[in-house]
């Protein structure tokens, strides 16, 4: 009977003269054969059916007839409300093995065994046996009666049809009225993977899902499942702001090194109007690809003129301070580097107490990992003061 496969057409209005439908429809008309082109697939119209895929909508309609006409049904399913439905056993049987079991354990009254499938209303049962037939649904029935037949498609082991629940229910049919209603269902009925997706929407809307009726039942009923999920609504939230801390301290780590970049630039190179005293700049230069340029060329040239350039007498210059000895620690040749003081803070690193070197390196090392860079990372040019 294959996939699911939606139809347009009502469900045929129910009598008491033994069947499910008063005239049945006129038999199909009779189709091309299928040319068969290779193994797995064949062509019908020109299009490409592979060789799983559902059966034809001649060969759903056929079933159909047999559960509307119920030509030789031989099982009567009564409802809650005395409605009866007529079916086959055979069918019945190799769709649900729950219904088989039911089946051979009823009596027979004449010439027809009778089973009762209780809880549900009419129209349920009968959507639930019509898709048994053909794999068939409406979408008006499925989008009024999808929880009950997610219920139904558990106890009845019936696998197809709780896989179209389940992907109706993630297509739009949860919304935050019912989805706790549906979390509870979902663990009942044994469902992973609707249990993940309704516990995500509960995390993402946590605040307006607290506020529904069915929160408010669930603490009724099952406090101890109200309070794993505000654990859980509780651990989401401290791993949003832990993700958004880690996000924030990656984006500083990549301006650091940028701005390590932009100083080499601007110390080697030349950008704009600044760069070493030996550079000649001209009017018409390439654009910069640096980003951290502007502001740091700012920097630059605040620390050439303040006169407070020590550390602490200007926020402006310690900020200097701080990506010198970056950027020292960072140089792998000190030597022939073209940023000022390099050489300096080198021989201030080894003078360094214990306790600052270790916060440096795991600056370092933290800068490196961001940037997906392993050792040192070399800055290399002859050195030269700055002119501004």
């Amino acid at each position: 009977m294959g996939k699911k496969e939606t139809i347009t057409k009502k469900s045929p209005p129910h009598t008491h003269q033994g069947v499910n439908k008063v005239c049945p429809r006129l038999p199909p008309l009779p189709v091309k054969a299928p040319n068969y082109r290779r193994k797995g697939s064949f062509m019908n119209n020109g299009s490409t059916v592979t060789a799983d895929n559902c059966p034809s909508t001649t060969t759903r309609d056929l079933w159909d007839n047999l559960f509307d006409g119920g030509y030789r049904a031989d099982v009567t399913i009564k409802s809650d409300n005395g409605d009866i439905i007529y079916a086959h056993a055979n069918v019945l049987g190799m769709a649900s093995p729950v219904l088989r079991g039911m089946l051979n354990r009823a009596k027979s009254c004449g010439q027809k065994r009778t089973i009762s499938i209780h809880g549900v209303h009419q129209d349920v049962v009968r959507v639930f046996i019509r898709f048994l037939y053909s794999s068939r649904y409406e979408n008006a029935d499925m989008k009024e009666f999808v929880v009950p037949l997610f219920v139904l498609s558990h106890a009845y082991n019936v696998p197809r049809l709780k896989r179209v629940c389940e992907e109706q229910f993630e297509s739009g049919l949860m919304n935050l009225d019912n989805v706790v209603d549906i979390f509870q269902l979902s663990l009942l009925c044994n469902s992973p993977r609707l249990t993940l997706i309704s516990h995500r929407m509960i995390l993402r809307n946590s605040k307006a899902v607290v506020a529904t009726e069915g929160w408010k039942s669930m603490r009724n009923s099952h406090p101890g499942l109200e309070k794993e999920l505000l654990e859980s609504v509780i651990e989401e939230r401290n791993n949003q702001k832990e993700k958004v801390r880690k996000s924030k301290e990656r984006k500083l780590y990549l301006e650091l090194f940028e701005a390590m970049e932009a100083l080499v630039h601007i110390c080697r190179d030349g950008c704009r109007t600044i760069g070493p005293h030996d550079k000649d700049f001209t009017q018409n230069q390439a654009p910069c690809k640096y980003r951290a340029c502007k502001g740091l060329e700012l920097l630059v040239r605040h620390f050439a003129g303040c006169k407070l350039r020590v550390p602490g007498g200007c926020i402006h210059c310690k900020r200097m301070w701080q990506l010198l000895e970056l950027h020292s620690r960072l140089c792998a040749d000190s030597k022939s580097c073209r940023v000022p003081l390099c050489r300096n803070f080198k021989e201030r690193i080894r003078k360094q107490s214990k306790k600052d070197d270790i916060k440096w390196k795991l600056l370092v090392k933290k800068i490196l990992k961001t940037n997906r860079r392993g050792g040192s990372v070399s800055f290399i040019a002859p050195s030269n003061p700055i002119s501004s």
